[in-house]
């Protein structure tokens, strides 16, 4: 051991031992938390636009300010006087992830301070945390440098109150993060496996939910739950490896008749814990698990494959442009504890009928492509439909079905427990359980990639590119 002095010395509690003493932040940011600091916001503004500017007579209020979705930061002095603020709020009666800023304001003498650059940067940042999906603002043209130098997008000039403005859009895209980390590897990744024919599924279902089996009529799909899942919620690690392999067989309009799983864990503990959610979920299925591979004192790892049956199966890319899209979802239960805005729960409630009624709903309605919403989330399991028919994709926000609970960036992102893609003609539609909700959202096009169409007809790009890079089925 290495002896060191000890200094008899004492510091102030607020001296740090490699810079110095610590100076007071000079502004804080912040949600508004009381009348006082939006009193104190709305004094800026009626200094600056009504007093300074002459934008407004009187007062700069309007529905916005009435809007109780409308949040507003403040920027506080040390003293914790406000110095800036800006509102951000949904446009329109129902939020769909479509939000503006607006009313961007700092102190006369503290506009040199920084105060305005950092009240949008905390916009932007509060926006993406709530899930938005488009960010947009209307901003004076003295100011459009600076939005532009902090990354915005100018999108063409307007007039508000009489002055010029610069419409602008802060870029949002959790949907390429998401299929980068999740998916746009697959293709590279995987072509090795292409050198023996009918490497990666038969023609026709390349990279599909489930692979033909040439000769029969048999199905099978595999997935595998991360690590992670597993050594932090065993059973739910387990109900989930039954549930996502039932969903790629329901996609391809195959009946399950089979489970294999293979299991392995550092302790017994966590074993037996497994090992409940698959048997709770074969129970609730109805699927028996006929074997598999069990291993303990190893790393955590749940690998399930599933055995359907079809004479007919549905390929992901037998749809073409021009075809539309249909999203049928159970929009009942909620999220998963401890996987808030990641994961959403419908089915571990559900009984076996309502869960055999929703895994035969592709099979009984005979779309020509079908996809089940996977960890790429809906628009990007969009992508990879589109991808499988060689086309692109349209999706219409505000028709996509969508639980009151879930904002449109965690819906359109997240694993949805149930959610079924579909697209060209389908048969009649059967009878679902109540909760399992369908509506035709969008279109596939000749145009490739996916973009968001919104209510006021302006479309944004989700994926510019293919998602897995596997191609055409």
């Amino acid at each position: 051991m290495i002896h060191f002095d000890r200094s008899t010395q004492t510091f102030p509690a607020d001296l740090s031992i490699l810079a110095g003493s610590r100076p007071s932040a000079p502004f804080l940011i912040r949600r508004a938390e009381d009348e006082d600091q939006l009193s104190g916001y709305h004094r800026l503004r009626r200094e600056a636009f009504v007093d300074e500017q002459g934008l407004f007579i009187g007062s700069d209020h309007d529905d916005t300010d009435d809007d109780p979705r409308t949040v507003v930061l403040v920027a506080t002095d040390p003293a914790g006087t406000v110095v800036g603020g800006v509102r951000l709020a949904p446009v329109g009666s129902v939020d769909l992830g479509w939000w503006t800023g607006s009313r961007l304001v700092t102190s006369a003498d503290a506009r040199t301070a920084g105060i305005g650059p950092a009240l949008i940067r905390a916009a932007c940042a509060y926006v993406e945390s709530a899930g938005v999906l488009r960010f947009e603002a209307t901003v004076q043209r003295r100011y459009r440098a600076r939005f532009s130098a902090l990354g915005w997008d100018s999108l063409g000039e307007t007039v508000v109150a009489g002055a010029p403005h610069d419409w602008m859009r802060w870029p949002l895209n959790p949907f390429d993060r998401l299929a980068r980390a999740t998916k746009s590897f697959l293709g590279a990744t995987l072509a090795p496996l292409r050198a023996v024919r009918g490497g990666l599924g038969p023609a026709g279902f390349a990279g599909d939910d489930g692979a033909p089996v040439p000769g029969t009529d048999m199905v099978v799909a595999c997935d595998a739950i991360i690590a992670s899942m597993v050594e932090r919620d065993p059973e739910w690690a387990g109900w989930c490896s039954v549930l996502v392999n039932i969903n790629d067989l329901s996609a391809m309009g195959a009946t399950p008749t089979g489970l294999l799983d293979a299991v392995g864990a550092p302790t017994r503990s966590m074993l037996d814990r497994v090992i409940r959610g698959i048997t709770a979920a074969s129970v609730a299925w109805q699927v028996p698990v006929l074997g598999g591979h069990t291993q303990l004192g190893v790393p955590a790892a749940l690998a399930v494959t599933a055995l359907g049956r079809t004479t007919d199966p549905i390929p992901a890319g037998g749809a073409t442009t021009g075809d539309r899209i249909r999203l049928t979802a159970d929009l009942s239960g909620g999220w998963r504890p401890g996987y808030t805005g990641k994961q959403w729960d419908s089915t571990s409630a559900r009984s076996s009928a309502d869960l055999a009624a929703m895994a035969g709903w592709v099979a009984a309605t005979r779309p020509r492509a079908a996809k089940d919403v996977s960890m790429a989330g809906v628009v990007g399991t969009l992508g990879m439909l589109a991808e499988a028919a060689g086309t692109g994709a349209e999706l219409e926000v505000a028709a996509v079905p969508r639980p009151t609970a879930a904002d449109s960036g965690s819906w359109l992102t997240c694993f949805p427990g149930f959610a079924m893609l579909t697209a060209g003609e389908h048969r009649t539609p059967v009878a679902l359980p109540d909760g399992v909700v369908g509506a035709d959202c969008g279109s596939l096009t000749a145009a490739p990639g996916v973009r968001l169409r919104w209510p006021d007809g302006v479309t944004t790009t989700a994926l510019t590119s293919p998602v897995t890079g596997i191609g055409p089925a």
